[in-house]
């Protein structure tokens, strides 16, 4: 089984240059820095890394790392014929 929210918090800390041993599972992107900017850096940065498409409706669930794991993983489970097996 894929960890995804261990997946997140690697983009997060490649991402915005965070230490990945501060980042909590549960740590609202707010409370990392992360602005609503951040939240399409962050996006993009996860269409990159993992070759998929998030549709834009889907920032307002971009609350904390476990929230944008969910919608990593229904973008993953949704792209036909991929794999989701990146670390």
């Amino acid at each position: 089984m894929v960890d995804h929210p261990a997946e997140v918090v690697q983009v997060v800390s490649e991402t915005f240059r965070l230490d990945p041993a501060g980042i909590e599972r549960d740590a609202l992107l707010e409370e990392l820095g992360i602005d609503s900017k951040g939240r399409i850096k962050l996006l993009s940065a996860l269409e990159i890394y993992y070759d998929v498409t998030i549709d834009l409706d889907q920032l307002d669930r971009f609350t904390d790392i476990r929230s944008v794991s969910e919608v990593l993983a229904e973008a993953l489970g949704g792209k036909a014929g991929g794999s989701d097996e990146r670390l």
